[in-house]
């Protein structure tokens, strides 16, 4: 990648590395590396961002939900920091085009995969972070990033898709997935209605639907209650 591209996503950011070899290393997938015989590649740098990015997070959560308990700020924290969540904001500024990646990553469609975007976009924090400090990060991710993962949040919550916002922020917190048995269904078989119970670890809902799946996304949406990531009164 000439110097040109590097301009282009500082330019997407508002961002001008002092160290572009640190923008680089950013930037580097391990594929990529490996076939041209480095050592160097992004995943220290990953590690790193993660942590940048859950205080920045962390910080934004306090001030917009003051009256929510620690657990429940962490419940919340989690999606928004989870695999989807990140890869999604990490395409809003295109980052999958500036990979440096090997061949046969490339070719499998390597710069469109969650799990390589969310990881570069961490990367691409911890080293804004070294490059310069917290404070900037910190303002680079607010001046790109904030307003776009308030949406993501929202958007969970508004398309009603409870079951998906559960399991990430379970997978992400707790490294479990909610199980969901059906409990009961009862009346004629044109109108049925199913009583699905949802676990996740010691904690249970249990709600009722005209089908499993909604019976389901009713229970999800409960726990969610429960575990502070959405108001009880929505």
């Amino acid at each position: 990648m000439d110097e040109s591209r590097f301009e282009e996503l500082e330019g997407k950011i508002g961002y001008s590395f002092k160290d572009k070899e640190l923008l680089r290393k950013a930037l580097t997938h391990k594929s990529f590396s490996f076939e041209k015989d480095r050592e160097e590649n992004y995943e220290v740098l990953e590690f790193l961002g993660d942590a940048v990015i859950g205080l920045i997070v962390s910080e934004k959560l306090i001030k917009r939900f003051p009256t929510k308990s620690e657990g429940e700020l962490s419940q919340i924290r989690a999606y928004l920091v989870s695999e989807p969540s990140l890869s999604e904001l990490a395409k809003t500024v295109d980052l999958g085009n500036y990979i440096y990646l090997g061949k046969g990553e490339h070719l499998s469609g390597g710069r469109k995969k969650s799990s390589i975007l969310c990881d570069v976009f961490e990367s691409l924090f911890g080293a804004i972070y070294l490059d310069s400090d917290f404070e900037t990060a910190r303002e680079v991710f607010k001046r790109n990033f904030l307003n776009k993962m308030w949406k993501i949040l929202e958007r969970a919550v508004t398309y009603k898709d409870f079951k998906s916002l559960l399991q990430e922020v379970t997978q992400k917190e707790f490294k479990v997935v909610p199980n969901y048995t059906v409990i009961k269904s009862e009346g004629p078989e044109h109108e049925k209605v199913f009583t699905v119970e949802c676990r996740v670890r010691d904690l249970k809902t249990v709600s009722t639907g005209r089908s499993k799946k909604s019976a389901e996304q009713q229970a999800a949406k409960e726990m969610l209650k429960v575990l502070g990531v959405i108001d009880e009164n929505k």
